[in-house]
């Protein structure tokens, strides 16, 4: 039995995303009873609550009032239109409206910092596809065309008794911009939260076509990847998959140097 395209896709909007029913846990009895039987999922992004699932019969509620919540007629219009049929296309990218409206709100000037840094700000895609699992077993998502050069790297370092460890994935303007909220309700100031981390909108993972890459055993997104067998094999053989170290050392953009940090980019980039 073959599964149902839906299952193999994460579908984005601005606010809400549609994820495959049987990737998520639920949360409560009511919840098991619904996702049992559903195809997707409507779900949050800024908090990652349930909003709605869709079953044979329709679409149910999962949280009060979830017809008024924002961007949730996009989401319906795109369920309606289903999983995208073109898997190996490119997926459009998402406005960027909303993340410039909300680092306005944080008070940080788009254009000085685009100008500091040579950073862009980085669209979502429209839909990713699902690459296996990350470390913690959780879903990860990335483009079509980076998960299938992520499962060829993953399957060549394997058949050198390489193990590599896909940390992270896609993430979304919404997870970077909690991360600057956690901080600064710790009592960060704006600046030395952009010393370790890209400001929302700039990440490339947003794009789907990063990866933070580990290896069994080690901690993530620490220097010390770089003394292990792993970054070893990347250093030499990544660059034949498509992929590169995005921020070595004095790299331009003044991020520290992350060796755990590779990108894919296309043959035509």
């Amino acid at each position: 039995m073959h599964a149902h395209p839906s299952s193999r896709f994460l579908l984005n909007t601005p606010d809400v995303e549609l994820w495959p029913a049987r990737l998520l846990r639920a949360r409560s009895n009511r919840d098991a009873r619904v996702l049992s039987r559903a195809t997707q999922v409507l779900r949050r992004k800024r908090d990652g609550a349930y909003l709605a699932a869709a079953l044979p019969e329709g679409v149910i509620g999962l949280m009060p009032r979830w017809q008024r919540e924002p961007g949730i007629d996009d989401a319906l219009d795109l369920l309606d239109a289903g999983a995208p049929h073109a898997t190996h296309a490119a997926a459009p990218d998402l406005p960027l409206s909303q993340v410039e409206a909300r680092l306005a709100a944080l008070g940080l000037d788009a254009d000085d910092y685009a100008a500091r840094t040579g950073l862009a700000l980085v669209a979502e895609p429209a839909w990713l596809a699902l690459a296996g699992l990350d470390r913690y077993r959780r879903p990860l998502w990335l483009t079509s065309e980076t998960a299938r050069a992520w499962q060829g790297l993953h399957a060549a370092a394997a058949r050198d008794g390489v193990v590599l460890d896909a940390v992270s994935g896609y993430r979304s303007h919404e997870y970077q911009l909690g991360i600057f909220d956690r901080k600064r309700a710790r009592g960060l100031s704006l600046d030395a939260i952009l010393a370790v981390n890209a400001a929302p909108g700039y990440s490339e993972h947003h794009a789907g076509s990063a990866l933070d890459i580990s290896a069994p055993g080690e901690p993530p997104a620490e220097e010390s990847f770089e003394d292990t067998a792993a970054f070893e094999w990347l250093t030499r053989h990544a660059a034949d998959h498509g992929f590169t170290m995005s921020y070595p050392r004095d790299n331009p953009h003044g991020i520290v140097y992350e060796p755990w940090h590779w990108r894919y980019r296309p043959a035509t980039d």
